[in-house]
């Protein structure tokens, strides 16, 4: 099974980010939305293991929001990946309790290391994808608005009270996502 896990999004805030979306596919025709059924905020992407690992990794996700109150984070800016001038991957950057997903990251990337589970070692970025593309230059005209596009956004704050690990299934061109297991967070 191909696993990660991360922060469900309400509905409420997937038709916000949709909005977005909208707005971006006038500015950049060429990009490949993201279905807004699939948003979500990936705390780690563990990908192809047994589904034997499955217990072990609710487990895990227990154990990494032992103590972890629900908190909020709120959509806020633009940016790409690897840069926001020749993006593959157009993402929204969160503020709020940021603090808490870096703890939670910090902990899952603990439990998984502890599994011999190879790790990303970049440093973690809190984001939600929104578009990928390929070969996408963006000049400074560009981008300002894509800023613009941002300056006058208010999304609703997103109440995070659970964490789930995902399974992502290839379908075509493209994956869907099952839940395997919810832990609330208290």
């Amino acid at each position: 099974m191909r696993f990660f896990i991360a922060l469900d999004l309400p509905a409420e805030s997937r038709q916000e980010i949709e909005s977005v979306q909208q707005q971006l596919k006038q500015l950049l025709p060429h990009l490949r939305l993201t279905d807004p059924n699939k948003l979500h905020l990936t705390i780690s992407f563990i990908g192809e293991q047994a589904d034997g690992l499955r217990p072990g990794l609710i487990k895990l996700i227990s154990k990494a929001t032992d103590n972890l109150p629900p908190f909020e984070i709120t959509p806020a800016y633009l940016d790409g990946f690897p840069n926001l001038h020749y993006p593959h991957t157009i993402w929204l950057g969160v503020k709020g309790e940021v603090d808490k997903i870096i703890l939670l990251t910090e902990r899952v990337r603990d439990e998984l290391f502890k599994l011999n589970i190879e790790v990303d070692e970049r440093r973690f970025v809190p984001h939600i994808a929104i578009a990928k593309t390929n070969d996408l230059q963006i000049d400074t005209h560009t981008e300002a608005k894509l800023q613009a596009l941002m300056q006058d956004k208010q999304f609703m704050p997103i109440k995070v009270s659970s964490v789930k690990l995902f399974e992502s299934i290839p379908d075509h061109d493209f994956h869907r996502h099952n839940t395997l297991a919810e832990v609330e967070l208290i």
